[in-house]
This record gives C-alpha cells, structure tokens and sequence, in this order.
C-alpha cells in the first residue's frame, strides 16, 4: 500500500498548516479518468466563423502561440511538488539541465512513483503555483533549471531555462534564436 503525505502552499510560499492526510496511490495510479459525455440539447450551436483568407500557414508561429498558452496555463494552476527522502525538491538531471518534477494530479504523481520503485513508502508532496516554480524556484537551483510537468507520461511537457519561461538571470542564452 502506498500512503501520501501532503502539505499546502499559499500563492505567496508561506506555509498554513492543512491536516495531513493519506491517499492509496496505488488505487489512483489504476483508476480510469471518467469521460465527458452531453446532451446534444446541451451543445451550443456552431456559429461559423469570418472566412480566413488561404494562404499559407506559419507553423512556427502557431506553435509558439500554443505554447505561449500553455506556459499560461502553467503559470496559474497549482501543481504538485513531490520531495525526496531526504526533503529536498524531487529533480531529475538531463542534458546538463536539472528539471524539478511537477505533476499535474495525484494520478499522475502516482503513475510516478511506482515508476520509481516508490509506492512503497511515503511520499511528500507540496502544491505550488506554477509560475512560483519559475520565478523563485529553479533559480534556487543550482545550474540551468528548468520544469518537467507530469514527468514520464504521454501528456508530459517541459518547461525550459530560456527567456521567456524563467526569469532572464538564470535563462541559457541560445544565441539569438528567438
């Protein structure tokens, strides 16, 4: 059995005690994530959009509009921390980079961990807001930091030490491929 330990995070980093309590993450790692299912009544009709003018599509441009939305959508949601035996931020080093691992539910950080060969022991985990994963913790990081969002899974996604993602002091300079 597998039990989880917790503790929360406020926006601004100070710590408010919360009670602890434990989860079977072998039981969330196994679960299956319901599915959405409407009502054709509930569906909104489709209003057609403006026509786009044909040409062609930048698709260097599209992506760095998606990401630029998703590094939005990090920056404001919380996610999950989890910590090492010895109560230090769970990293992994990669290419010269030290990617703090934050998972996106305990689903997720479940998947993890018995990835690891850890369910069997207890794992701490705090919730941060992502962009204080950022902003204040990889330059608390010794070298080029960055964060690895629901490391190991399909839906996994980084989030690198360049400008733009993390503050300029602690971003690695491409060269001027931006």
């Amino acid at each position: 059995m597998i039990t989880w330990q917790h503790s929360w995070v406020t926006d601004n980093g100070d710590e408010r005690a919360k009670p602890q309590r434990a989860s079977r993450l072998a039981d969330l790692a196994d679960a299956s994530v319901p599915t959405a299912s409407f009502e054709p009544s509930t569906i909104p009709p489709v209003t057609p959009a403006a026509p786009v003018a044909a040409g062609p599509v930048d698709e260097v441009a599209v992506a760095r509009r998606e990401f630029a939305r998703l590094l939005g959508e990090f920056r404001r949601t919380a996610v999950l921390v989890p910590f090492d035996e010895h109560g230090s931020l769970w990293t992994a080093d990669f290419n010269g980079v030290r990617w703090i691992c934050a998972f996106s539910n305990e689903e997720a950080l479940a998947r993890f961990a018995s990835a690891q060969g850890g369910a069997g022991r207890e794992w701490t985990y705090r919730t941060i807001l992502g962009a204080r994963l950022l902003d204040v913790m990889v330059p608390m990081v010794p070298g080029p930091g960055g964060v690895a969002l629901d490391a190991g899974s399909d839906d996994g996604m980084v989030f690198p030490p360049v400008a733009g993602i993390v503050p300029d002091e602690v971003a690695v300079d491409l060269g001027g491929t931006r």
